[in-house]
């Protein structure tokens, strides 16, 4: 991700981290389960260093929701 093209909506910053958010209760999970997707996947957070802002959520393991 290109970070310099993003604006923090809240602040106005243009600077941005990113993070994971995952374990067992904060993992994405398709909602038709079968045995191709029984696992889940993290999601990854685009976030404003200045404020803290979270811009965007990204499921890191697409691969399982296709």
């Amino acid at each position: 991700m290109e970070n310099d093209k993003l604006v923090c909506k809240s602040c106005g910053s243009d600077e941005f981290t990113q993070g994971e958010l995952g374990g067992s209760m904060a993992n994405v999970k398709p909602i038709k389960l079968d045995m191709l997707h029984f696992s889940s996947s993290p999601l990854i957070l685009t976030i404003c260093t200045n404020c803290g802002e979270v811009a965007s959520m990204k499921v890191k393991k697409l691969h399982k929701f296709q």
